[in-house]
């Protein structure tokens, strides 16, 4: 039986990435992301958010920890990965989660830090029109 497993997201992200090591050394860097969504409900338009939590390994990690901060844009391409546990307690934990293979930046340098959760959505397209050359 075929399978596939592929996600593309493009939103901000609602927290400073949060780096750390295995005990291996790999890097591994988790934040969470918003993704909006606008949908019509009779005449009217409404929005709502959509939040995921991203994990990015190795270097990625790494330079998503040193650029990216709470209301960055960014365009994620990943897979779907569920995680089940149990707490010390005996609880039952599941999470599912985005694994990133590619992190695109899609905000300038120190921009994006204040936009927060849900904020406006941005691509790389979206500069000054005194940026055209013709």
């Amino acid at each position: 039986m075929a399978s596939f497993n592929k996600v593309l997201l493009m939103g901000n992200l609602t927290r400073d990435p949060e780096l750390r090591y295995t005990a291996s050394g790999a890097a591994v860097a988790s934040f969470g992301l918003a993704v909006n969504r606008k949908y019509k409900a009779g005449d009217e338009w409404k929005e709502e958010v959509c939040f995921v939590d991203i994990t990015v390994w190795a270097k990625q990690a790494e330079n998503c920890a040193e650029y990216l901060h709470k209301g960055s844009p960014v365009f994620i391409e990943g897979r779907l990965n569920f995680q089940s546990w149990e707490t010390d307690t005996g609880q039952k934990r599941n999470k599912l989660e985005v694994v990133a293979n590619t992190v695109q930046f899609l905000g300038r340098p120190g921009a994006g830090q204040d936009s927060g959760p849900g904020g406006q959505e941005s691509s790389p397209h979206s500069g000054d029109k005194d940026d055209i050359p013709f």
